[in-house]
Protein backbone atom coordinates (compact mmCIF):
# COMPACT_ATOMS: atom_id res chain seq x y z
CA UNK A 1 0.00 0.00 0.00
CA UNK A 2 1.12 3.32 -0.54
CA UNK A 3 1.25 5.82 2.14
CA UNK A 4 1.76 8.77 0.16
CA UNK A 5 -2.07 8.18 -1.30
CA UNK A 6 -3.73 10.21 1.69
CA UNK A 7 -7.30 12.31 2.11
CA UNK A 8 -5.42 15.67 0.76
CA UNK A 9 -3.99 13.54 -2.07
CA UNK A 10 -7.18 12.01 -3.54
CA UNK A 11 -8.91 15.09 -2.96
CA UNK A 12 -6.16 17.09 -5.31
CA UNK A 13 -6.36 14.09 -7.74
CA UNK A 14 -10.25 14.05 -7.90
CA UNK A 15 -9.75 17.88 -8.28
CA UNK A 16 -7.12 17.82 -11.09
CA UNK A 17 -9.47 15.54 -12.62
CA UNK A 18 -12.34 16.72 -12.84
CA UNK A 19 -10.73 20.34 -14.23
CA UNK A 20 -9.45 18.71 -16.99
CA UNK A 21 -12.51 17.39 -18.98
CA UNK A 22 -16.37 18.21 -18.89
CA UNK A 23 -19.31 16.21 -17.21
CA UNK A 24 -20.85 14.55 -20.22
CA UNK A 25 -25.03 15.76 -20.09
CA UNK A 26 -27.30 13.28 -19.08
CA UNK A 27 -28.50 10.79 -22.10
CA UNK A 28 -24.69 10.95 -23.83
CA UNK A 29 -23.58 7.41 -23.73
CA UNK A 30 -20.58 8.37 -25.18
CA UNK A 31 -19.01 10.82 -23.32
CA UNK A 32 -20.05 9.13 -20.48
CA UNK A 33 -18.19 5.97 -21.13
CA UNK A 34 -14.84 8.29 -22.14
CA UNK A 35 -15.17 9.62 -18.84
CA UNK A 36 -15.17 6.47 -16.79
CA UNK A 37 -12.82 5.01 -19.12
CA UNK A 38 -10.54 8.36 -18.04
CA UNK A 39 -11.10 7.90 -14.41
CA UNK A 40 -10.37 4.16 -14.40
CA UNK A 41 -7.15 5.07 -16.00
CA UNK A 42 -6.22 8.52 -13.81
CA UNK A 43 -6.62 5.85 -11.03
CA UNK A 44 -9.82 7.23 -9.13
CA UNK A 45 -12.07 3.77 -10.13
CA UNK A 46 -10.53 2.00 -7.16
CA UNK A 47 -8.59 3.36 -5.01
CA UNK A 48 -6.61 0.47 -3.56
CA UNK A 49 -6.02 -1.22 -6.46
CA UNK A 50 -2.92 -1.27 -8.25
CA UNK A 51 -1.85 1.45 -10.70
CA UNK A 52 -2.77 0.82 -13.51
CA UNK A 53 -5.48 -1.14 -13.13
CA UNK A 54 -8.02 1.56 -11.87
CA UNK A 55 -6.39 2.17 -8.62
CA UNK A 56 -3.12 4.35 -7.08
CA UNK A 57 -2.54 1.48 -4.15
CA UNK A 58 -3.66 3.35 -1.34
CA UNK A 59 -6.13 2.38 1.63
CA UNK A 60 -9.36 1.23 0.53
CA UNK A 61 -11.40 3.51 3.13
CA UNK A 62 -10.53 6.57 0.58
CA UNK A 63 -12.68 5.14 -1.92
CA UNK A 64 -16.43 6.58 -0.34
CA UNK A 65 -14.13 9.91 -0.10
CA UNK A 66 -13.40 9.30 -4.01
CA UNK A 67 -17.14 8.77 -4.83
CA UNK A 68 -18.77 10.96 -2.51
CA UNK A 69 -16.54 14.09 -4.77
CA UNK A 70 -17.47 12.80 -8.36
CA UNK A 71 -21.25 12.49 -7.29
CA UNK A 72 -20.60 16.16 -5.70
CA UNK A 73 -19.72 17.44 -9.12
CA UNK A 74 -22.35 15.81 -10.81
CA UNK A 75 -19.94 13.55 -12.63
CA UNK A 76 -21.70 9.96 -14.01
CA UNK A 77 -21.27 6.35 -12.07
CA UNK A 78 -20.87 3.02 -13.13
CA UNK A 79 -24.23 2.07 -12.49
CA UNK A 80 -23.09 -0.33 -9.71
CA UNK A 81 -26.63 -2.05 -8.92
CA UNK A 82 -26.42 -3.28 -12.76
CA UNK A 83 -23.13 -4.76 -12.62
CA UNK A 84 -22.83 -6.19 -8.91
CA UNK A 85 -21.80 -9.46 -9.55
CA UNK A 86 -18.44 -8.01 -11.69
CA UNK A 87 -17.71 -5.45 -9.17
CA UNK A 88 -18.18 -7.71 -6.07
CA UNK A 89 -17.15 -11.00 -7.13
CA UNK A 90 -15.09 -11.22 -10.18
CA UNK A 91 -13.37 -8.07 -10.26
CA UNK A 92 -12.17 -9.45 -6.63
CA UNK A 93 -10.85 -12.52 -8.03
CA UNK A 94 -9.45 -11.75 -10.83
CA UNK A 95 -7.37 -9.26 -9.04
CA UNK A 96 -6.21 -11.76 -6.52
CA UNK A 97 -5.90 -15.33 -8.99
CA UNK A 98 -5.56 -13.93 -12.21
CA UNK A 99 -2.58 -13.39 -14.90
CA UNK A 100 -1.77 -9.93 -15.45
CA UNK A 101 -3.25 -10.23 -19.10
CA UNK A 102 -6.45 -11.44 -17.46
CA UNK A 103 -6.32 -8.01 -15.38
CA UNK A 104 -5.52 -5.70 -18.24
CA UNK A 105 -8.02 -7.63 -20.70
CA UNK A 106 -10.95 -7.54 -17.92
CA UNK A 107 -11.00 -4.81 -15.16
CA UNK A 108 -11.27 -2.18 -16.73
CA UNK A 109 -14.33 -2.76 -19.12
CA UNK A 110 -16.04 -4.65 -15.70
CA UNK A 111 -15.84 -1.28 -13.57
CA UNK A 112 -16.90 0.86 -16.68
CA UNK A 113 -19.77 -1.90 -17.32
CA UNK A 114 -19.46 -2.05 -20.60
CA UNK A 115 -19.43 -5.73 -20.39
CA UNK A 116 -21.53 -7.21 -17.46
CA UNK A 117 -20.89 -10.58 -15.64
CA UNK A 118 -22.84 -13.52 -14.31
CA UNK A 119 -21.94 -16.32 -11.82
CA UNK A 120 -21.98 -19.93 -13.05
CA UNK A 121 -21.84 -21.84 -9.79
CA UNK A 122 -25.08 -23.61 -8.66
CA UNK A 123 -26.24 -26.26 -10.46
CA UNK A 124 -29.57 -28.51 -10.35
CA UNK A 125 -27.60 -31.29 -8.17
CA UNK A 126 -24.99 -29.31 -6.69
CA UNK A 127 -26.71 -25.80 -4.78
CA UNK A 128 -25.84 -25.92 -1.07
CA UNK A 129 -23.16 -28.12 -1.65
CA UNK A 130 -21.31 -26.74 -4.31
CA UNK A 131 -18.05 -28.64 -3.99
CA UNK A 132 -20.20 -31.30 -6.02
CA UNK A 133 -20.28 -29.87 -9.65
CA UNK A 134 -21.21 -32.27 -12.10
CA UNK A 135 -20.06 -29.67 -14.98
CA UNK A 136 -17.12 -31.36 -16.93
CA UNK A 137 -13.80 -29.34 -18.21
CA UNK A 138 -12.13 -31.38 -20.44
CA UNK A 139 -8.79 -31.23 -22.08
CA UNK A 140 -8.93 -30.57 -26.28
CA UNK A 141 -5.84 -29.28 -27.13
CA UNK A 142 -4.48 -25.86 -26.35
CA UNK A 143 -8.37 -25.17 -24.36
CA UNK A 144 -11.04 -26.78 -22.93
CA UNK A 145 -14.60 -28.10 -23.47
CA UNK A 146 -17.57 -27.75 -21.28
CA UNK A 147 -20.23 -29.36 -20.73
CA UNK A 148 -22.81 -29.31 -18.05
CA UNK A 149 -26.30 -27.30 -16.79
CA UNK A 150 -25.91 -24.05 -13.93
CA UNK A 151 -28.60 -22.49 -12.75
CA UNK A 152 -30.09 -19.50 -10.24
CA UNK A 153 -27.75 -17.62 -12.54
CA UNK A 154 -28.74 -14.16 -12.12
CA UNK A 155 -28.53 -11.74 -14.84
CA UNK A 156 -27.26 -14.30 -17.58
CA UNK A 157 -29.35 -12.75 -20.17
CA UNK A 158 -27.36 -9.44 -20.06
CA UNK A 159 -23.92 -11.29 -19.65
CA UNK A 160 -20.97 -10.98 -21.72
CA UNK A 161 -19.00 -12.50 -19.23
CA UNK A 162 -19.16 -15.71 -16.24
CA UNK A 163 -17.62 -16.93 -13.58
CA UNK A 164 -17.56 -20.33 -14.00
CA UNK A 165 -16.62 -23.39 -11.79
CA UNK A 166 -16.52 -26.79 -13.49
CA UNK A 167 -14.91 -30.18 -12.76
CA UNK A 168 -11.84 -31.03 -14.24
CA UNK A 169 -10.88 -33.88 -12.43
CA UNK A 170 -13.65 -36.58 -11.26
CA UNK A 171 -10.94 -39.32 -9.76
CA UNK A 172 -9.92 -37.02 -6.68
CA UNK A 173 -12.41 -35.93 -3.91
CA UNK A 174 -14.58 -33.39 -4.82
CA UNK A 175 -12.75 -30.13 -3.33
CA UNK A 176 -9.78 -30.94 -5.23
CA UNK A 177 -11.11 -31.93 -8.79
CA UNK A 178 -12.87 -28.26 -9.94
CA UNK A 179 -11.16 -25.42 -12.04
CA UNK A 180 -12.24 -22.17 -12.23
CA UNK A 181 -12.58 -20.30 -15.64
CA UNK A 182 -13.95 -16.77 -17.24
CA UNK A 183 -16.95 -18.19 -19.58
CA UNK A 184 -17.22 -16.32 -22.74
CA UNK A 185 -21.47 -15.98 -22.46
CA UNK A 186 -20.86 -15.70 -26.32
CA UNK A 187 -19.41 -18.44 -27.61
CA UNK A 188 -21.50 -21.29 -29.47
CA UNK A 189 -22.76 -23.96 -27.28
CA UNK A 190 -23.86 -21.21 -24.64
CA UNK A 191 -28.05 -21.58 -23.75
CA UNK A 192 -29.37 -18.77 -21.43
CA UNK A 193 -33.36 -19.54 -20.16
CA UNK A 194 -35.46 -17.61 -18.33
CA UNK A 195 -36.27 -18.86 -14.86
CA UNK A 196 -39.33 -16.54 -13.88
CA UNK A 197 -39.75 -15.68 -10.28
CA UNK A 198 -42.56 -15.31 -7.67
CA UNK A 199 -42.50 -11.27 -8.72
CA UNK A 200 -43.19 -12.15 -12.18
CA UNK A 201 -39.99 -11.35 -13.75
CA UNK A 202 -36.91 -13.41 -14.61
CA UNK A 203 -33.93 -12.28 -13.41
CA UNK A 204 -32.60 -15.75 -12.76
CA UNK A 205 -31.73 -18.17 -15.95
CA UNK A 206 -30.73 -21.55 -16.05
CA UNK A 207 -27.68 -21.71 -18.43
CA UNK A 208 -26.94 -24.51 -20.76
CA UNK A 209 -23.62 -25.36 -21.60
CA UNK A 210 -22.91 -27.46 -24.47
CA UNK A 211 -19.32 -28.71 -25.87
CA UNK A 212 -18.44 -24.75 -25.09
CA UNK A 213 -14.78 -24.28 -26.40
CA UNK A 214 -12.93 -21.65 -23.77
CA UNK A 215 -8.94 -21.26 -24.24
CA UNK A 216 -6.67 -21.69 -21.89
CA UNK A 217 -6.07 -18.62 -21.28
CA UNK A 218 -9.77 -18.45 -19.82
CA UNK A 219 -8.83 -20.45 -16.77
CA UNK A 220 -8.56 -18.30 -13.81
CA UNK A 221 -5.96 -20.42 -11.71
CA UNK A 222 -4.09 -23.77 -11.56
CA UNK A 223 -6.11 -26.66 -12.87
CA UNK A 224 -7.00 -27.99 -10.15
CA UNK A 225 -7.70 -25.16 -7.49
CA UNK A 226 -10.78 -23.83 -8.19
CA UNK A 227 -12.40 -24.87 -5.19
CA UNK A 228 -9.53 -21.76 -3.36
CA UNK A 229 -10.06 -19.80 -6.08
CA UNK A 230 -14.13 -19.90 -5.49
CA UNK A 231 -13.63 -18.73 -1.83
CA UNK A 232 -12.35 -15.81 -2.48
CA UNK A 233 -15.56 -15.06 -5.05
CA UNK A 234 -17.84 -16.26 -2.13
CA UNK A 235 -16.06 -14.60 0.94
CA UNK A 236 -16.44 -11.50 -1.43
CA UNK A 237 -20.10 -12.59 -2.72
CA UNK A 238 -21.44 -12.24 0.66
CA UNK A 239 -20.00 -8.70 1.59
CA UNK A 240 -21.17 -7.49 -1.56
CA UNK A 241 -24.34 -8.78 -0.42
CA UNK A 242 -24.91 -8.13 3.34
CA UNK A 243 -22.14 -5.69 3.67
CA UNK A 244 -22.73 -2.90 1.39
CA UNK A 245 -22.27 0.92 2.44
CA UNK A 246 -25.80 2.16 3.60
CA UNK A 247 -26.64 5.69 5.58
CA UNK A 248 -28.42 5.30 8.67
CA UNK A 249 -32.41 4.62 8.41
CA UNK A 250 -31.03 3.36 4.81
CA UNK A 251 -32.60 0.21 2.66
CA UNK A 252 -35.40 -1.34 3.35
CA UNK A 253 -35.59 -0.29 7.31
CA UNK A 254 -35.63 3.50 5.81
CA UNK A 255 -38.73 2.53 3.35
CA UNK A 256 -40.45 0.64 6.22
CA UNK A 257 -39.70 3.58 8.44
CA UNK A 258 -41.34 6.40 6.15
CA UNK A 259 -44.53 3.64 5.88
CA UNK A 260 -45.16 4.56 9.35
CA UNK A 261 -44.69 8.25 9.26
CA UNK A 262 -47.13 8.10 6.70
CA UNK A 263 -49.71 6.28 7.99
CA UNK A 264 -50.88 7.02 11.32
CA UNK A 265 -54.03 5.40 10.61
CA UNK A 266 -52.49 2.09 10.66
CA UNK A 267 -49.93 2.13 13.90
CA UNK A 268 -50.66 -0.34 16.42
CA UNK A 269 -48.88 -0.55 19.70
CA UNK A 270 -47.94 -4.13 18.34
CA UNK A 271 -46.43 -3.03 14.96
CA UNK A 272 -44.56 -0.28 17.13
CA UNK A 273 -42.73 -2.71 19.34
CA UNK A 274 -42.46 -4.28 16.17
CA UNK A 275 -40.81 -1.65 14.24
CA UNK A 276 -38.46 -0.66 17.39
CA UNK A 277 -37.05 -4.02 17.43
CA UNK A 278 -35.95 -4.22 14.14
CA UNK A 279 -34.91 -1.02 13.38
CA UNK A 280 -32.91 -1.59 16.25
CA UNK A 281 -31.61 -4.92 14.09
CA UNK A 282 -31.18 -3.03 11.41
CA UNK A 283 -28.72 -0.38 13.09
CA UNK A 284 -26.78 -2.78 14.67
CA UNK A 285 -26.16 -5.00 11.44
CA UNK A 286 -25.46 -1.70 9.81
CA UNK A 287 -22.81 -0.61 11.88
CA UNK A 288 -21.50 -4.18 12.30
CA UNK A 289 -21.01 -4.24 8.14
CA UNK A 290 -19.33 -0.69 8.71
CA UNK A 291 -16.56 -2.48 10.95
CA UNK A 292 -16.75 -5.38 8.53
CA UNK A 293 -15.67 -3.22 5.48
CA UNK A 294 -12.56 -1.74 7.47
CA UNK A 295 -11.26 -5.29 8.34
CA UNK A 296 -11.77 -5.72 4.65
CA UNK A 297 -9.44 -3.08 4.20
CA UNK A 298 -6.80 -4.67 5.58
CA UNK A 299 -6.98 -7.82 3.54
CA UNK A 300 -8.97 -10.34 2.30
CA UNK A 301 -12.45 -10.78 3.81
CA UNK A 302 -12.92 -14.03 6.51
CA UNK A 303 -15.80 -16.05 7.35
CA UNK A 304 -17.06 -13.43 9.55
CA UNK A 305 -18.74 -11.89 5.70
CA UNK A 306 -21.07 -14.91 6.30
CA UNK A 307 -23.05 -13.24 9.67
CA UNK A 308 -23.36 -10.65 7.63
CA UNK A 309 -24.93 -11.72 4.90
CA UNK A 310 -26.90 -14.33 7.38
CA UNK A 311 -28.04 -11.02 9.14
CA UNK A 312 -29.16 -9.03 5.96
CA UNK A 313 -30.74 -12.08 4.56
CA UNK A 314 -32.95 -12.29 7.54
CA UNK A 315 -34.09 -8.89 8.09
CA UNK A 316 -35.02 -8.10 4.21
CA UNK A 317 -37.53 -10.96 5.14
CA UNK A 318 -38.74 -9.30 8.17
CA UNK A 319 -39.00 -5.86 7.31
CA UNK A 320 -40.65 -6.83 3.95
CA UNK A 321 -43.18 -8.60 6.10
CA UNK A 322 -43.40 -5.79 8.21
CA UNK A 323 -44.14 -3.30 5.82
CA UNK A 324 -46.99 -5.30 3.70
CA UNK A 325 -49.13 -6.34 7.09
CA UNK A 326 -48.49 -2.43 8.27
CA UNK A 327 -50.38 -1.25 4.57
CA UNK A 328 -53.05 -3.72 5.25
CA UNK A 329 -55.41 -4.22 1.51
CA UNK A 330 -52.30 -1.48 -0.38
CA UNK A 331 -49.37 -4.21 0.71
CA UNK A 332 -50.74 -6.60 -1.20
CA UNK A 333 -51.41 -5.13 -4.78
CA UNK A 334 -48.17 -5.94 -6.84
CA UNK A 335 -47.10 -3.38 -9.48
CA UNK A 336 -47.05 -6.27 -12.06
CA UNK A 337 -47.34 -9.47 -12.89
CA UNK A 338 -46.10 -9.69 -16.53
CA UNK A 339 -43.19 -11.22 -17.63
CA UNK A 340 -39.68 -9.29 -18.38
CA UNK A 341 -36.01 -9.54 -17.91
CA UNK A 342 -34.56 -6.90 -16.09
CA UNK A 343 -31.35 -5.43 -16.13
CA UNK A 344 -31.21 -4.34 -11.93
CA UNK A 345 -32.74 -5.60 -8.96
CA UNK A 346 -34.35 -2.42 -7.11
CA UNK A 347 -35.47 -2.92 -3.86
CA UNK A 348 -36.06 0.79 -3.53
CA UNK A 349 -37.68 1.44 -6.10
CA UNK A 350 -40.67 -1.46 -6.25
CA UNK A 351 -43.82 -1.70 -4.39
CA UNK A 352 -44.17 -3.30 -1.15
CA UNK A 353 -45.40 -6.48 -2.21
CA UNK A 354 -42.27 -7.15 -4.79
CA UNK A 355 -39.91 -6.44 -1.64
CA UNK A 356 -42.02 -9.20 0.23
CA UNK A 357 -42.10 -11.46 -2.65
CA UNK A 358 -38.32 -10.78 -4.04
CA UNK A 359 -37.08 -10.88 -0.44
CA UNK A 360 -37.50 -14.51 0.00
CA UNK A 361 -34.80 -15.16 -2.22
CA UNK A 362 -32.15 -13.07 0.01
CA UNK A 363 -31.84 -16.22 2.05
CA UNK A 364 -30.95 -18.39 -1.20
CA UNK A 365 -28.36 -16.85 -3.24
CA UNK A 366 -24.95 -15.67 -2.03
CA UNK A 367 -24.99 -19.16 0.20
CA UNK A 368 -28.20 -20.44 1.94
CA UNK A 369 -28.71 -19.06 5.48
CA UNK A 370 -28.70 -23.28 6.36
CA UNK A 371 -24.95 -23.28 4.99
CA UNK A 372 -23.64 -19.95 6.20
CA UNK A 373 -24.93 -21.02 9.82
CA UNK A 374 -22.71 -24.02 9.54
CA UNK A 375 -19.91 -21.77 8.60
CA UNK A 376 -20.34 -19.46 11.46
CA UNK A 377 -20.41 -22.40 13.59
CA UNK A 378 -17.36 -24.39 12.56
CA UNK A 379 -15.24 -21.12 11.50
CA UNK A 380 -16.08 -18.28 13.63
CA UNK A 381 -17.59 -19.93 16.99
CA UNK A 382 -14.99 -23.37 16.65
CA UNK A 383 -17.60 -25.48 17.24
CA UNK A 384 -17.42 -29.15 16.21
CA UNK A 385 -17.58 -29.86 12.50
CA UNK A 386 -21.05 -31.56 11.00
CA UNK A 387 -19.85 -35.49 10.34
CA UNK A 388 -18.98 -35.39 6.30
CA UNK A 389 -18.29 -38.85 4.95
CA UNK A 390 -17.53 -38.13 1.49
CA UNK A 391 -14.08 -35.85 2.36
CA UNK A 392 -11.72 -38.92 1.18
CA UNK A 393 -14.08 -40.00 -1.90
CA UNK A 394 -13.41 -39.63 -5.59
CA UNK A 395 -16.18 -37.45 -6.79
CA UNK A 396 -17.15 -40.12 -9.74
CA UNK A 397 -17.48 -42.74 -6.56
CA UNK A 398 -20.25 -39.80 -4.96
CA UNK A 399 -23.73 -41.67 -4.65
CA UNK A 400 -26.20 -38.89 -6.75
Amino acid sequence: MDDTVTDGEVRRRVENFLGGRPIPAPGDEDGRLTFLRARFDAGLAWVHHPVGLGGLAGPRELQPLVDALFAAAGAPDNTPRRIGIGLGMAAPTILRHGTAAQRERFLRPLWTGEQIWCQLFSEPGAGSDLAAVATRAVRDGDGWLVGGQKVWTSMAHRARWGILLARTDPDVPKHRGMTYFVCDMHAPGVEVRPLRQLTGEAEFNEVFLTEVRLGDELRLGEVGQGWAVAQTTLMNERVAIGGAPVPREGGLVGILADAWREHPELRTPALHDELLRLWVRAEAARLTGVRLRQQLAAGQPGPEGSAVKLSFATLAQQLSSLEVELLGEAGLRHDSWEFSRPDVVDFTGRGATYRYLRARGNSIEGGTSEILRNIIAERVLGLPAEPRVDLDLAWKDLPR
